[in-house]
């Protein structure tokens, strides 16, 4: 069943909450006493949940009530407000869903509620039912210019340790989650829809196809500042914000911080991954004829994903960490080694895609033999193959189950876990001939003491 929609008008106690929406809207351009704002911002979220989620019977608020609240959300100044307007805008978007799917007959059926209210006003109004909304009251809401500079102010407010700063970073992040499963609530039924109806229709007209297509939005740049959020905010929960003293920041905040820090994370995460999605989907539309020039053109995230982490290897590090992810990960790890993959001389079907060929079982047969770990270490620093290698590793460790995302990563692995087991220890070994001194990191060395034990174990059953 549909979520229930009343109109509006028909609730009476919409009528006490609409007048007080330009009280709220005129206090953000200074026109009411600052003492009194935060009282009166709190008592209009309460009243906006009482329209939309409270009683047996409740009504979808108006577009303006959600302006209201969107606008607390992101200029509040206070992290109790600012955490009130994200859980309403949350639950809100779960009652009154602008995307969802209801089963007719023996398939899903889409629906999308096109007059629903939207954080994002992107192209002609194509993902967010603006039409007729004035300027001066869109201000507040997400085209992809927005949407890219705010990922640019996260990155800069996580080098400024200032309390205010603190502050701001911690609004910023929560605003970044709720754009993020915003963007989540609209793909996830449009990618079950899409996999029933191969209709590319249902995929170009969403937020996130439109969002990144935009011409506002320099997508390698936005990549890169989501990596750098993505290494940032590792290297943070990691430290346990060890480098943000008592004296920068009360302890309440701190703890927020922390957080909102592990929430950042997810949602980068979650952002990379529907992307990733996205881009496979366009792949099967343009094989099946489905799309056209009037789509667009960009870069696939998972190569630029590469290209940023092979020109800044400081950043492969902490972002194979908190990309934990078992098929992506091991991906984006061949798609690395296949940049050093001795191509075949002659070209057949099989090889005419190597990356699509290569396998953790091949990638660790480049380091075979001490004669091919020198090939390759020429090529490629040794620290950043060991590293590959043992996340490699660790993603075969975890393989398991029956899942589809299971099942994908162990058709990569290329060989039984004994076989892998061994070519890594041997790999380590020949890269450990070339270079005595090479340093072996702790999550490497634990990784080659699981192989050499695995290795022993599976041989003796």
């Amino acid at each position: 069943m549909p979520p229930s929609r009343e109109q509006p008008a028909a609730a009476a106690a919409d009528g006490g909450v609409e007048e007080n929406v330009m009280a709220i809207l005129d206090s953000f351009v200074g026109i009411k006493d600052s003492r009194d704002l935060h009282d009166d911002r709190a008592a209009f979220l309460e009243a906006v949940r009482s329209v939309g989620l409270a009683g047996d019977k409740p009504s979808t608020p108006t577009e303006r009530m959600y302006d209201a609240v969107f606008q607390i959300f992101q200029s509040s100044s206070s992290l109790e407000l600012t955490i009130a307007s994200f859980h309403l805008l949350m639950e809100l978007g779960k009652q009154y869903p602008r995307v969802y799917l209801t089963n007719f007959g023996s398939h899903p059926t889409l629906v999308i509620v096109k007059e629903s209210w939207s954080p994002f006003l992107l192209g002609n109004n194509v993902a967010s039912g603006e039409i007729g909304r004035s300027t001066s009251r869109s201000d507040h809401l997400f085209d992809s210019l927005r949407f890219s500079l705010l990922t640019e102010a996260m990155v800069e407010a996580s080098n400024d340790t200032g309390a205010n700063s603190g502050l701001k970073h911690i609004e910023n992040m929560v605003l970044f989650q709720y754009l993020v499963r915003t963007l989540e609530a609209d793909f996830i039924p449009r990618h079950i829809a899409y996999k029933e109806s191969l209709d590319w229709v249902i995929i170009r007209e969403s937020v996130l196809n439109v969002l990144l297509g935009s011409r506002k939005l320099v997508f390698k740049m936005f990549v890169k500042n989501c990596i750098s959020l993505l290494n940032q905010h590792q290297r943070e929960i990691e430290d346990d914000i060890s480098s943000k003293s008592a004296s920068d920041l009360d302890s309440s905040l701190t703890f927020s911080l922390l957080e909102f820090e592990r929430e950042a994370l997810i949602s980068v995460k979650k952002l990379f991954i529907m992307v990733i999605n996205l881009d496979l989907i366009r792949k099967e539309a343009d094989k099946l004829g489905l799309t056209s020039r009037a789509d667009g053109l960009r870069n696939p995230i998972l190569e630029v994903i590469l290209e940023e982490l092979t020109y800044n290897t400081i950043y492969l590090s902490p972002f194979l960490l908190a990309f934990t992810e078992c098929k992506w990960k091991l991906q984006i790890i061949l798609l690395y080694f296949s940049r050093y993959q001795v191509k075949s001389a002659v070209r057949t079907r099989r090889s005419n895609n190597s990356q699509q060929d290569l396998t953790v079982e091949s990638a660790l047969s480049m380091f075979s033999t001490e004669a091919s770990a020198k090939a390759m270490v020429k090529m490629m620093c040794p620290e950043v193959a060991q590293l590959l290698l043992a996340h490699a590793y660790q993603v075969c460790l975890s393989v398991d189950g029956d899942s589809s995302e299971a099942n994908d990563a162990a058709k990569m692995m290329g060989a039984s876990l004994l076989e892998i087991s061994c070519k890594f220890v041997s790999a380590f070994q020949n890269l450990r001939k070339i270079n005595t001194n090479i340093q072996i990191s702790q999550f490497e060395k634990e990784a080659l003491f699981t192989a050499a034990t695995l290795t022993r174990k599976l041989q003796n059953e």
